[in-house]
């Protein structure tokens, strides 16, 4: 996964814009600037339980074509008009960048490789689809134990071929059926780890917005998207999306294990309901065309549908945040 999304001069991410009609995904800041807005909503009341301080570090990872960052931003501005932003961007493509560059001039935004080089200080982080690109590693249960699942090539050395560890791994304990997949995100728990201890150190929140599940549990969940379609993750290396579903529980005990407090997980649906979407699709349909409107009332369809084809229960909405900050806005009331 690391070497098909990141490498420098063949990886996914590096060499073009994936997003769009014309790309191989859309994410919901794409669907509509609801998604965006109620972002910067959120953000904006974050910034007033941690006391509103005078300048704001606002980090991003992942943020795609800056679409999210551009709403969010634009309702920051207006629920917080005193605030003054320093916006951090984590993006590793030169492709986005330069799409972000564009969008967000307006706001200066600095890039980083990676989250190693962001100032230190109280922050809030926003992640959204980007939890589920982090590599994993999977472990097949065999007679002998928890084989390592591998990649190699095939016998006459013209494709990519799955194989397994022929020794098992010792340190997994857990007990499953033969022919089980355990999937380990160890870069994501990494992840939550460092900004959860940065948190318990400095102040801040994260809010994660991914695909993924609530319990932990086992199976294959790896997939690969091109031109919006399923394709073999072994097919075109390079040329396809790579994810996996986001094992919310181990992003949120990881978290918990370095002191920070913990907000839901909450469904995306639940979470966009109680920041006032619905009030806001009817607001902005007040002033739509006919043909607007419908395009307003579908965006809501798919950013809350249950259903399948919908992100209102696939999708999950995790917050890890300092002690102190103990009620945010579309979280139940927090241990």
């Amino acid at each position: 996964m690391a070497l098909c999304l990141g490498h420098p001069v063949h990886g996914y991410y590096r060499t073009r814009d994936p997003l769009g009609r014309g790309g191989d995904f859309i994410t919901a800041p794409e669907i509509s600037q609801m998604f965006g807005e109620l972002i910067g909503v959120w953000i904006a009341a974050t910034r007033a339980a941690m006391g509103s301080p005078e300048r704001l570090d606002l980090v991003e990872l992942g943020p795609g074509r800056g679409t999210l960052m551009v709403d969010a931003v634009r309702a920051l501005r207006s629920a917080a008009p005193g605030a003054a932003i320093d916006l951090h961007l984590v993006e590793t493509s030169p492709v986005l960048r330069a799409l972000q560059e564009d969008r967000l001039s307006g706001v200066s935004p600095h890039w980083h490789e990676a989250i190693d080089t962001l100032p230190d200080g109280p922050a809030i982080f926003v992640a959204n689809e980007f939890f589920d690109a982090l590599p994993v590693r999977q472990f097949e249960r065999r007679e002998t134990g928890w084989c390592e699942r591998l990649v190699g090539l095939s016998a006459d050395g013209t494709r990519l071929v799955r194989g397994l560890s022929p020794e098992p791994d010792r340190t997994i304990t857990r007990d499953a059926p033969v022919g089980v997949v355990l999937t380990v995100p160890s870069a994501a728990l990494a992840t939550a780890r460092t900004l959860a201890g940065r948190f318990v150190r400095q102040g801040g929140a994260l809010l994660a917005i991914d695909y993924g599940h609530v319990r932990p549990g086992f199976g294959d969940t790896l997939q690969a998207l091109a031109s919006h379609r399923f394709v073999d993750p072994l097919e075109a290396p390079g040329e396809a999306d790579l994810t996996t579903h986001v094992d919310f529980a181990a992003l949120a005990s990881a978290a918990s294990a370095e002191g920070a407090r913990i907000h839901g997980p909450v469904g995306q649906r639940d979470f966009l309901g109680a920041l006032g979407l619905r009030l806001r699709a009817d607001r902005l349909k007040q002033r739509a065309t006919p043909a607007q409107a419908e395009a307003i009332e579908a965006a809501h369809a798919r950013l809350t549908d249950p259903a399948r084809r919908g992100m209102g229960s696939l999708f999950k909405v995790l917050c890890i945040s300092h002690s102190s900050l103990d009620a945010l806005p579309g979280f139940p009331a927090s241990a």
